[in-house]
């Protein structure tokens, strides 16, 4: 073989550099994809130049099969291609997440009402006093001040009756909020209150950062549902198909655990080897979707019920996530939030 036969590598019978998958094939502005194919390394050991759409991405890692390259901050769902030299690849389409609000500081998983609406928190740092404490954004992606008195909100849930709960971590307390924005505590005593969701019975659940998970019922009693090691940030919670309570709590490992804890309050390892896992959804196949990075490479985690693992949205500082109407989620990073059209149809929150 020749250095310019080496140089360039194989490639299709008509002389073309070929992409043949790209992973994930879901990303946010900013999240780095993997494009592996033949012939994508330009002669003399040149980095190719990769296009998403219109705009021209950062390349990471170049070689003749594979190219690494981070998504354009304007990029926009469509045709990726690669130009080695002259000569362009196939296309192959990646599906790019659409900011719909910023200059946010969501901690955990986005919340959508019953009409669609979605609510996010400005969780500010512990002890901080923010102007708006917690956003409405309607169907039309306006961003409007909801709440203002609730310092560092936390996990927002909505019960069968569409009535909204919001933790804080500053003060352990779980508040009923009106839908005119009107607070009442509803619990009280939870320790560092993070994550928060609902089983079918209507009881909630609270995670308490310093490893207690609370369980709250309708009557207001509350119990110690299970204990958990420490998290250094939060509990972050989710109820499967089976109505087993998932929870992350990121600790100083990087190879952190999802817990699963079924009805009677015993947990159990469900997966390890995540890093800062967060927010989770389920999806109604049982799959669960994590904020967590895998393997050094962050995004959205896709855990299968028999325990397989890949990425399959990538992004940076993500949160949390949750399923939208019509196949698609909202992602949270720790500064905004994006809508991505998925075709996944997540479990309800509340069947």
């Amino acid at each position: 073989m020749g250095i310019s036969e080496r140089l360039l590598g194989k490639r299709s019978l008509d002389g073309k550099p070929q992409i043949t998958s790209i992973s994930p094939q879901f990303a946010l502005p900013g999240g780095e994809v993997r494009i592996v194919g033949s012939g994508l390394r330009a002669q003399e050991m040149r980095r190719p130049r990769v296009t998403f759409g219109d705009e021209p991405g950062a390349i990471v890692i170049s070689s003749d099969d594979f190219v690494v390259a981070r998504v354009p901050d304007n990029g926009n769902s469509g045709p990726v291609v690669v130009i080695p030299d002259d000569t362009s690849s196939n296309a192959f389409e990646v599906r790019v997440a659409v900011p719909i609000a910023e200059n946010l500081h969501p901690v955990t998983n986005p919340a959508l009402d019953h009409e669609g609406n979605l609510f996010v928190t400005f969780s500010g740092s512990r002890g901080q006093k923010v102007p708006v404490s917690v956003y409405k954004i309607d169907t039309g992606y306006h961003v409007k001040p909801f709440l203002s008195e609730l310092m560092n909100a936390h996990g927002v849930a909505f019960d069968r009756e569409g009535q909204m709960y919001v933790s804080s971590r500053n003060n352990g307390t779980v508040y009923r909020v009106a839908p005119n924005g009107t607070m009442s505590a509803f619990a009280e005593g939870l320790g560092i209150a993070t994550g928060i969701a609902f089983d079918r019975a209507q009881n909630l659940y609270v995670g308490d950062r310093s490893g207690t998970i609370f369980k709250i019922a309708r009557d207001r009693q509350t119990f110690v549902f299970s204990t958990l090691e420490p998290s250094v940030s939060a509990y972050h919670l989710a109820f499967a198909p089976d109505q087993s309570l998932y929870v992350t709590g990121p600790t100083t490992s990087s190879y952190d655990a999802v817990y699963r804890i079924d009805p009677h309050g015993d947990s159990t390892v469900f997966f390890r080897g995540l890093g800062r896992p967060q927010g989770m959804a389920f999806d109604t196949g049982g799959n669960l979707y994590v904020a967590a990075s895998l393997a050094g490479k962050r995004g959205i985690v896709r855990i299968t019920p028999d325990k397989q693992a890949s990425l399959c949205v990538a992004g940076q500082n993500l949160v949390g996530l949750c399923f939208a109407p019509g196949r698609s989620a909202i992602l949270a990073t720790n500064s905004a939030v994006f809508h991505l059209s998925w075709n996944i149809q997540g479990l309800p929150l509340l069947p």
